[in-house]
């Protein structure tokens, strides 16, 4: 009986990254149980601008068997160890937000309080000599962690810039090899259930139909089926995040590609820098309502390292989420969700989150209520966790007088934000969820970087000999500074993982 009631026909609507990663994700999960449709246009765009990645790739790049070797060569990927925030505290200054974690796992407390206490004794080792992460990027160097506790590479993390372009046509490639089925055409008319309210099939413009059991949308922004169809409302968070615009374009490559995205404050927000094997991508990530378009295509046209290599593609959006992404037999994935800009390139994290929640909670024909609850409740969380991240940026800054800046400075902020920040201004505790996104490393980093700085410690560091406690601190410091230089530098690495010889 219950086999009977199997979903066996998925049908995803738009291709794109989300639309592929899903149909990889689907196809190498299920194989030949559940047949896998794809409806997409080559006449509608798609994004193509999330092209910088965060650690967590690695578990859907495992999920679909990827070979990295090919990844890195058919993507014209690059590695990358974190985000540089270039003055975003003040003129001048940068810090580093690493993968990976600072320091090493030492008895008794977390070593960022170890840190903490030795500054307070007196020790004056910075925050990123304790990140070997850290340390490789700004020497232009690259490795990958390893598992031995033992090793100070086991405290390295690292993710990938690619062509978003290309990264869809080879998750197609592997998808129709797998058996998804992929159709050419526009979506004209969403058939639904008389009783149910279930989508029940997909019409294109030149009348095929196309019948289903659950359907995805990945048809972005415009959310063709949660929004138009389903009518799920969007909830919008530009009062926080107000940058509505972004303007990019590629440019050709000048130098060594660095092992690392860039972000670089600008009047109206901020502009991007990702490196690739044959070019890199830019892009000025601002809020219409303080700059024009035209100003702001000027600015990031000034602000190029090389030679411009298309004309400038410009996005609109509005910061924000859907708090039902799945609704009945429709589940939304990728920009139909929700939006949240790419200053910490989380964007494919989302995309493979929905993906994670999809398979963790895959349903029958019926699709029980309770499942559809569950995901929703938990991509809220992952989607707030990350906004509350995001606005930590942009309101901790002190450096910028335009009127954008002026406005994060003094906004009202999330509750739960505000909590977390004078927690650690007090105490140095991070009080974080177990399945938050970014980790402890992650917040101390910025919260660093950006001059909120700790008062106090956990009392339990108290307990180690204040001398003992500065020396050990200083020496992972010391292991770090000596390892880096050690390490190849980054297209050396990239070259040695592709195979070449």
């Amino acid at each position: 009986m219950e086999a009977r009631n199997r979903i066996r026909r998925v049908v995803i609507l738009g291709g794109g990254t989300a639309g592929w990663m899903t149909a990889a994700a689907l196809s190498r999960s299920f194989g030949s149980a559940v047949d896998v449709t794809l409806l997409e246009s080559e006449a509608i765009g798609t994004v193509g601008v999330g092209e910088a990645t965060i650690p967590t790739i690695h578990w859907f790049n495992e999920l679909i068997a990827l070979d990295e070797p090919e990844f890195l060569r058919a993507t014209k990927a690059t590695f990358k160890l974190g985000i540089e925030f270039v003055d975003w505290t003040a003129p001048g200054h940068r810090y580093f937000h690493p993968f990976g974690q600072f320091g090493a796992a030492l008895p008794g407390v977390a070593f960022h309080h170890r840190w903490l206490k030795a500054q307070a004794d007196g020790m004056d080792v910075p925050l990123p000599a304790l990140s070997l992460a850290a340390q490789l990027a700004r020497q232009g160097r690259f490795a990958k962690p390893v598992g031995d506790a033992r090793s100070i590479l086991s405290t390295l993390g690292y993710a990938y810039h690619f062509d978003a372009g290309l990264y869809a046509t080879y998750l197609r490639r592997l998808s129709e090899a797998a058996g998804v089925r992929r159709i050419e055409g526009k979506l004209q008319t969403v058939d639904r259930d008389g009783e149910t309210g279930f989508v029940a099939a997909l019409t294109t413009e030149r009348g095929e139909r196309i019948d289903g059991d659950l359907f995805i949308d990945c048809s972005g922004f415009r959310a063709l089926l949660i929004g138009d169809a389903m009518g799920e409302p969007f909830e919008d968070w530009s009062h926080w995040l107000p940058c509505d615009r972004a303007v990019a374009v590629p440019c050709t490559r000048v130098a060594t590609t660095t092992p690392y995205t860039r972000s670089t404050t600008r009047a109206a927000g901020w502009q991007w820098r990702i490196p690739l094997q044959h070019r890199t991508g830019n892009g000025y990530v601002f809020a219409s309502r303080y700059v024009s378009e035209d100003e702001a295509t000027a600015t990031l046209m000034g602000n190029l390292d090389g030679e411009a290599l298309a004309e400038p593609r410009l996005l609109r959006f509005t910061a924000g989420t859907r708090r039902r992404p799945w609704r009945d037999n429709v589940v939304a994935i990728g920009l139909s969700s929700g939006f949240l800009e790419p200053l910490e390139s989380t964007s494919i994290h989302l995309i493979q989150s929905g993906i994670t929640k999809l398979l963790t909670l895959f349903p029958d024909r019926n699709c029980d209520p309770a499942l559809a609850d569950r995901f929703n409740d938990v991509f809220a969380r992952d989607m707030d966790g990350i906004k509350d991240f995001l606005i930590l940026h942009y309101h901790a800054t002190s450096g910028r007088s335009e009127p954008l800046w002026q406005h994060c400075r003094t906004m009202e902020l999330p509750g739960r934000l505000v909590a977390r920040e004078a927690q650690y201004r007090r105490s140095g505790r991070l009080i974080l969820d177990g399945d938050e996104l970014f980790r402890d490393a992650s917040w101390l980093a910025v919260l660093n970087g950006q001059g909120i700085v700790a008062q106090g410690y956990n009392p339990l560091a108290d307990a180690i000999d204040a001398d003992g406690n500065r020396a050990q601190v200083r020496q992972i410091a010391d292991v770090i500074a000596r390892a880096a230089p050690t390490l190849p530098f980054h297209d050396v690495a990239l070259a040695q993982a592709m195979g070449a010889t």
